[in-house]
């Protein structure tokens, strides 16, 4: 494609502002031309209260970036597929599993794009990781992520509510990655989900996971920790250990830190969906939801403390 697609966003809130605002702005494929929240404007553009609007009054729309929570998207990607626009998904790419595929089969009968974005596989270190792991024997997999929910997520009812995710809402970068570097297929074991008493969703998760071959793959999240963000990924594997630290932005093998360049997530999750839209294609994995969604059925529930935000 040498033209420019036009697109437009829905819900315009932190994500939006920080990440994809500036990503679409910097890159020559998109013209951001509307956007659609009920409580926020973006400056230069047509807005919009909802995305069925601003469909009907932008006949030159050709895509459409979704960044609300996931409890409303999947009315959002249908009306925006429906109306034959491609479509990007902010993770997680639904509040389940099953609307996602569903939406994979209307974009099919559309003849749009359809892509559930997993910003974190797009983190430097990752494809350098990936290619090193290919063909090693894995020995054991430890995935820390631990942040503080009230740095990340303040007064943000949604993320406790159900679809909301909890700590899996961090914790599923965790696995976009994982699911995308380890050289064989894993599932869940076990599970242990730390919910506190006021709330519907989980402040802290472990998880055991197994591969084929039996390797362990142990997973914790915890939405109680600081000031300092813990978000690692280690992988030992016959041939040296490797390391990957602040969510994929540094490389370490075997100690030795590696040139894997600098951080730009999002410009490349745009990358991708510019690639996509022009060959015609869809990238629609939910494999890192449907691990999220195992949790939530094969795990036991520990009450902890009341949280106030």
């Amino acid at each position: 494609m040498t033209e420019q697609v036009a697109i437009g966003i829905a819900g315009v809130g932190k994500i939006a502002r920080d990440q994809h605002l500036p990503a679409i702005a910097g890159h020559s494929g998109f013209k951001l031309i509307a956007g659609a929240s009920r409580n926020a404007r973006i400056d230069g553009v047509n807005n919009y209260q909802n995305v069925e609007d601003m469909l009907a009054a932008e006949p030159l729309l050709q895509a459409v970036s979704l960044c609300a929570p996931p409890q409303v998207r999947f009315s959002q990607a249908r009306a925006a597929l429906e109306a034959g626009k491609h479509v990007m998904l902010e993770k997680p790419p639904g509040a389940s599993v099953t609307e996602v595929t569903v939406l994979a089969d209307l974009a099919r009968q559309n003849q749009c794009t359809l892509f559930a974005s997993w910003h974190s596989r797009h983190a430097p270190g990752v494809e350098t990781a990936r290619a090193w792991l290919a063909g090693k024997e894995i020995k054991a997999v430890n995935v820390l992520w631990k942040e503080d929910v009230r740095r990340w997520h303040p007064g943000q009812d949604w993320i406790w509510q159900p679809g909301g995710l909890g700590v899996f809402d961090p914790g599923i970068n965790a696995l976009s990655i994982i699911t995308r570097i380890l050289p064989h297929a894993f599932f869940l074991k076990s599970a242990e989900l730390f919910v506190p008493a006021n709330r519907h969703n989980p402040i802290a998760a472990n998880l055991d996971f197994s591969d084929a071959l039996g390797t362990p793959i142990r997973a914790e999240f915890d939405w109680r920790f600081g000031p300092q963000e813990l978000w690692q990924i280690e992988v030992t594997t016959r041939d040296g250990l490797l390391h990957l630290a602040q969510g994929g932005k540094f490389l370490k093998i075997d100690g030795e830190m590696k040139d894997i360049g600098q951080e730009r997530e999002y410009p490349s999750l745009y990358d991708r969906f510019f690639e996509l839209i022009s060959t015609g294609a869809s990238d629609v994995d939910v494999s890192p939801l449907q691990h999220v969604a195992d949790a939530m059925l094969l795990g036991g529930r520990h009450e902890v403390e009341k949280f106030e935000d």
